[in-house]
């Protein structure tokens, strides 16, 4: 059999990956699935240092590299070359996994200008200045590449209580969506992973089992685990997902699916109280 080109959007199996965020929750457990797939794996935190070496330490029990770097999001653009940082350290990137984030729960006619403006950089700003840094290294490259960003069901569905963040993250829907048309002449793919609740400390469940947690709202009955979105992302990290890119991968047990159906069933204002 003769050989041929890669095909557009094809590379070789990654080796490399950073995932921002990943001292827990989300970023946690998609940094370990990607060790287990052998992918060396850089580590980033804001405040949670020692839950950034915990999370080292159980991707190096998957025989990886995982070196660990602070990552502030709320001081940009100098706090993103830790990336270039850790894409050193690791020989390259070939995948980067933009998970870190924060939010909000106040209406937007009481909240304040910097409540606003920390939300929107760190979900939206930092998401671009991370991908911007990683894009430039896997073109230099030419071996193609993975941009994948952890958005929220918000991406695509607004919450009272929540303006800046749906704000960011649907800007970083259509940012992805920009980012794949452009990056796509390079090799590199990239798409969004869009959670709905998961249990994690970001949601107030930390060490819970969701399938104890009831909700009747959704269909599955259930919030999600967040190994459920780590498996979401390292299919995308995958070279089988080479023919992927622009899309909003959504992981919600079928939330977004009831709009209409929950609204039927909602027999008082609650709703309107963040």
């Amino acid at each position: 059999m003769s050989e041929t080109a890669p095909l557009p959007g094809e590379t070789d199996r990654p080796r490399t990956a950073i995932v921002t965020g990943s001292d827990s929750g989300i970023g946690r457990a998609v940094a370990v699935a990607l060790a287990g797939g052998g992918l060396n794996v850089g580590i980033t935190y804001h405040r949670d240092e020692e839950g950034a070496h915990q999370t080292a330490r159980e991707a190096a029990e998957q025989g990886v590299r995982a070196p660990v770097r602070r990552l502030d999001l709320t001081d940009l653009p100098t706090s993103t070359v830790a990336i270039d940082e850790l894409a050193a350290e690791l020989g390259g990137v070939d995948v980067l996994v933009n998970c870190a984030g924060t939010g909000s729960s106040q209406r937007a006619l009481e909240m304040d200008f910097d409540t606003w403006r920390e939300v929107l950089s760190v979900d939206l700003d930092g998401a671009f200045l991370c991908a911007q840094r990683a894009a430039r290294r896997m073109a230099d490259a030419g071996r193609g590449g993975r941009i994948i960003t952890i958005t929220s069901v918000h991406e695509h569905a607004p919450r009272v209580g929540a303006a800046p963040y749906c704000a960011a993250k649907a800007g970083a829907g259509a940012l992805t969506k920009v980012l794949a048309l452009e990056l796509a002449e390079h090799g590199i793919t990239v798409n969004s992973v869009a959670p709905g609740e998961i249990s994690t400390p970001m949601t107030g469940q930390p060490d819970v089992d969701p399938r104890t947690e009831k909700r009747p709202g959704i269909p599955l009955g259930r919030p999600g685990h967040a190994h459920e979105v780590a498996s979401a992302v390292a299919f995308l990290a995958t070279p089988a997902a080479g023919y992927i890119t622009g899309a909003s991968l959504v992981v919600d047990g079928g939330m977004l699916l009831m709009g209409p159906q929950a609204s039927s069933a909602l027999d008082t204002h609650a709703w309107r109280t963040p």
